[in-house]
């Protein structure tokens, strides 16, 4: 079974932690699961960047984004070149090192 391994994030997860999860689970969801609160504001729906993370390990091994992807992550803050959107980076049978930004860009309430 695959592991995430999150990195320490101050307040969703200061100690860091290492979960199993199941192949084809978006990393959104197995955080979610898992108790660690990271921001969905558009539910999944791979419409704002508030799941946005980095995937310092194992990116390559996780399915490419897709133009819509890649377009929102513009929009993201503290871009890098192992962004990715959680809701649409799905597990394989790879295990994955995440980093939760420490900031997002809440774009539905923004817009409000």
């Amino acid at each position: 079974m695959p592991q995430l391994i999150i990195l320490p994030h101050e307040e969703l997860c200061p100690e860091g932690v290492v979960i199993e999860v199941e192949k084809g689970i978006s990393v959104c969801n197995a955080l979610l699961v898992n108790d660690i609160e990271i921001e969905h504001a558009c539910e999944m729906s791979n419409a704002c960047t508030t799941c946005h993370i980095y995937v310092r390990e194992g990116f390559d091994f996780i399915k490419e984004s897709d133009e819509t992807e890649d377009d929102l992550l513009d929009k993201a803050w503290g871009l890098d070149p192992d962004s990715r959107l959680s809701c649409q980076a799905v597990v394989n049978e790879t295990d994955l090192v995440i980093e939760i930004p420490k900031y997002t860009i809440n774009q539905v309430s923004e817009n409000h």
